[in-house]
């Protein structure tokens, strides 16, 4: 019998990713690790298949729902939903006003999620440590690639829908940094706040295709090789580290929804360089250090918790078995 879920938790992790997705560098799908519902939320998504497609023909909805594990991937993705629509603005407030702290924070949220999701490989090897190494040179490559002057076309839209998802649900790879390389952040992120319904539903369709077509490749990927796959995720989520640094010079601007002008490209600066070049605003080094430590304690406290939280479900087991 399946333990009973707390659907108001997944909600929350859902929000968690929404609001990761939505800045240019921070992956939902590493805090889709760090919470622990990664593996499940791509079978959820892999099971849209052919038997999916039957039982929605037939109108049977009570076994679609069931096949593709509905409470779970309805929680998840409504909280993805409403982040996206809500937290994101305060993201951006954040991100305009603080942006050495939100970095801060995160750049030692990823390497405690980067730390723990290698625990996860139960045996280091040859084939292991050439995919850390090649996840990481992947992930650090993409954050050094310079955005695209890209069409408007429904294909092209699509198109993005499908590569952005797929990148969202990598650890370590920003769907919305992808979207930034191929010159559609700014014009996706505009239908969103005038809910340009047209170019949302292209898309979405984008979205769903690449998502599920991707999903079975991942799924497969861990179940036949999980150790080199994990491996691989966490070199994703390493190299990462590079666009999350938290000093920046800004080398081009674009203009978003709005008109005002947002960072496009930039360049790492080391903290004591940080005043010369932003006109004697400080690095906060302090401060910054102390936001990569809340991110790092924040992620290493959910860890001991769930550990804690599996050990006494176990010992309660333990007890009712001997009753």
């Amino acid at each position: 019998m399946k333990p009973k879920r707390n659907y108001l938790l997944l909600v929350l992790k859902g929000i968690g990713m929404g609001a990761a997705d939505v800045i240019p560098g921070v992956s939902g799908g590493t805090i889709a690790f760090i919470t622990g519902i990664y593996e499940e939320l791509i079978r959820s998504i892999r099971s849209f298949d052919l038997t999916a497609v039957r039982m929605l023909l037939r109108l049977d909805l009570r076994g679609f729902w069931r096949h593709v594990d509905g409470g779970f991937l309805f929680s998840v993705l409504a909280g993805i939903a409403v982040s996206i629509f809500s937290l994101a603005k305060l993201m951006k407030y954040l991100l305009d006003e603080h942006p050495i702290f939100v970095w801060s924070f995160f750049f030692g949220l990823i390497i405690a999620s980067s730390w723990l999701v290698a625990r996860e490989v139960k045996r280091w090897n040859a084939g292991t440590i050439v995919a850390l190494a090649a996840g990481a040179v992947a992930a650090f490559a993409i954050t050094v690639l310079s955005p695209a002057a890209t069409p408007d076309t429904w294909w092209f839209v699509m198109l993005s829908g499908a590569v952005a998802v797929c990148a969202m649900i990598l650890p370590g790879i920003s769907g919305a940094f992808i979207l930034l390389l191929l010159g559609k952040y700014a014009y996706i992120i505009g239908a969103v706040s005038t809910f340009d319904l047209p170019v949302l539903l292209l898309f979405v369709v984008g979205a769903v295709v690449g998502i599920v077509s991707f999903s079975h490749l991942l799924s497969w990927l861990l179940a036949k090789y999980h150790g080199m796959t994990v491996a691989l995720l966490t070199g994703f989520m390493v190299g990462s580290l590079n666009k999350i640094w938290p000093w920046k010079e800004v080398l081009e601007t674009y203009r978003d929804s709005h008109g005002v002008a947002q960072p496009l490209v930039e360049r790492n600066i080391l903290p004591g360089a940080y005043p010369a070049v932003h006109g004697g605003e400080p690095a906060s080094l302090g401060w910054a250090i102390l936001f990569m430590a809340v991110g790092f304690l924040l992620i290493w406290g959910i860890d001991r918790g769930a550990a804690v939280l599996k050990r006494r479900r176990g010992e309660l087991q333990n007890n009712r078995t001997e009753r």
